[in-house]
């Protein structure tokens, strides 16, 4: 391999063990709606994914998640947003990655404004030549799209993406990535199972691997 050009992490999962949050947020809203609320544990599995495909998954019709959507955002901003921790290790290693030259993106499928208010918290934007999300009318959320549109204003950045490596948690990064022809090392701290590492090229088990995984193939 020739060395990777650009790095593109996911947030939730990847950088920032955010569940409590909005698995807090999903529940709150769905008790709003009188809907039935899956247990803490379950509602876990919509971490990670488009929050509109989460809504879908748990039944509710498309008026029905535009409501819920509207709900959501209200308390995770004012609530959720912040009840969150990064994970240990993953400053050193988004700081290694960016001293090595290496450009960063974000690529989540969060809200990017809302995705830039948490970066900022944690004091990690400036790790980030582009912080890019799902638009606010959640037109662009799903990963596939995300990761295209992090590319392109990457390129619009003078950013070399022809070796564009993707870190992330869930098989969504994997797929998401894959169809922008970008492979993806697999987060294992993350939310995602076993099985959602297939695809992935490398599994790194902490945050301290990343910077040798990627850092070596750089100097490849």
């Amino acid at each position: 391999m020739s060395g990777w050009s650009c790095v593109l992490f996911d947030l939730d999962g990847t950088i920032a063990d955010s569940a409590a949050g909005i698995t807090s947020t999903l529940a709150h809203t769905l008790e709003r709606m009188g809907k039935p609320v899956p247990t803490p544990a379950q509602l876990v599995a919509f971490v990670g994914p488009p929050i509109m495909d989460g809504f879908a998954d748990l039944g509710l019709t498309e008026a029905e998640s535009h409501q819920a959507l509207a709900l959501y955002r209200a308390q995770y901003q004012e609530r959720g947003a912040f009840d969150s921790s990064v994970y240990p290790g993953i400053e050193d290693a988004l700081r290694a990655i960016a001293s090595s030259g290496l450009p960063i993106a974000l690529a989540t499928s969060k809200p990017e404004r809302q995705a830039r208010r948490m970066l900022d918290h944690y004091g990690f934007s400036h790790f980030f030549t582009f912080i890019g999300g799902a638009s606010e009318d959640e037109v662009r959320s799903e990963k596939a799209d995300v990761v295209a549109y992090v590319l392109e204003n990457l390129s619009r950045l003078g950013v070399d993406t022809s070796r564009a490596v993707m870190i992330g948690d869930r098989v969504h990064d994997v797929e998401g990535a894959a169809a922008n022809g970008v492979p993806t090392i697999f987060a294992d701290w993350g939310y995602g199972t076993e099985a959602e590492r297939a695809g992935s090229i490398a599994v790194a088990h902490s945050p301290q691997d990343l910077p040798a995984l990627v850092i070596r193939e750089q100097a490849a």
